[in-house]
């Protein structure tokens, strides 16, 4: 499995704008990345993430850092509501995963980021969530007024001038242990799963 460390990190979100299962009819334009520095410490890490306060399809509010991704396992993808073609496939596929993982999904965070925060509120978020048939403690679909997404997007290499125009690939790390990696939407289900699996083992010498 290839990782990254934070340093690397940067250049890997640089690449979001190749892009697998694109929006059909949409232009993609590649996001605009500030460089990550290199970090080895929580608060660095807090620090560029961001502890911004975000909403929950259940209508709670997480600090993204502090309450999403520290000392987890995640799995992080954009998607949009509205969207028609590649987010409710990707979603359909992301389910496949966890039910792949099995047992083991309960220690693996999936989180999905609105590009779409002034339609998809807590509520409608929480409709597709049941339309899609996703009902769970270890999935967030996560929103905000339009400068907390855009912050948290732009941290992660997604910001775009409409919601079409985000990647669609995968993101993965171990955030205690700073490894990340990204995976093409299309990729098979069980590689998928693999990684994930790969990224719950502890790291040599730690």
């Amino acid at each position: 499995m290839r990782t990254i460390d934070w340093f690397a990190l940067s250049i890997c979100f640089c690449m979001f704008s190749s892009v697998a299962l694109a929006h059909e009819g949409h232009e993609q334009t590649a996001p605009s990345v500030a460089a990550v520095q290199p970090s080895t410490d929580t608060n660095d890490s807090k620090a560029w993430f961001t502890d911004t306060p975000l909403q929950d399809q259940n209508g709670n509010t997480l600090r993204f850092y502090s309450d999403v991704l520290q000392d987890r396992v995640v799995l992080l993808n954009v998607m949009f509501t509205r969207c028609d073609d590649a987010c409710p496939l990707i979603t359909r596929k992301l389910k496949e995963v966890r039910e792949a993982l099995g047992d083991k999904a309960d220690g693996i965070t999936f989180i999905s980021l609105t590009s779409d925060p002034l339609r998809d509120t807590p509520a409608v978020l929480k409709a597709y969530t049941l339309k899609q048939g996703i009902d769970g403690p270890h999935w967030f679909f996560l929103t905000g007024d339009k400068a907390q997404m855009d912050l948290v997007l732009d941290r992660i290499g997604q910001t775009g001038p409409n919601p079409e125009q985000h990647s669609t690939r995968l993101i993965v790390g171990d955030v205690v242990n700073k490894r990340w990696s990204t995976i093409r939407p299309d990729a098979p289900v069980a590689a998928i799963a693999q990684r994930l699996q790969l990224l719950t083992m502890p790291v040599a010498g730690r």
